[in-house]
């Protein structure tokens, strides 16, 4: 992936470009009770973006010590994609759609840009 983003700086084309790099869950700190392996964890997972507006060579938030919540600067997956969503120049409370006699919007009706993460 870095060759990738450095090649993206290079040509300039690093600005207009949102690269993530997410999971769809993290894994719990600790084995699940057959010891086969570590279980979806929801509450702390890493994502990674870069380009289009982000802020350059931060972390935002942060889990407890174990991994297994977060803690500081948490946000919701209807947060992340509205922020996606922001930089890549749509606002999420425009996209929306009709289901059950009811407007919805593809954020919920929690879904707030993360301004922290905006350069």
């Amino acid at each position: 992936m870095q060759a990738e983003i450095t090649d993206l700086k290079q040509r300039g084309m690093l600005e207009h470009t949102l690269v993530v790099w997410c999971t769809e869950f993290g894994r719990m700190p600790f084995l699940q009770a057959n010891e086969t392996g570590r279980d979806h964890n929801p509450d702390a997972f890493t994502c990674f973006l870069v380009g289009a507006g982000v802020k350059e060579g931060f972390s935002y938030g942060e889990s407890d010590e174990f991994g297994f919540k977060a803690t500081f600067n948490e946000t919701s997956v209807s947060n992340f994609n509205a922020t996606l969503l922001h930089l890549m120049g749509l606002d999420h409370e425009r996209l929306t759609y009709y289901y059950n006699g009811i407007k919805r919007r593809l954020t919920n009706v929690h879904g707030h840009v993360v301004k922290g993460v905006l350069a």
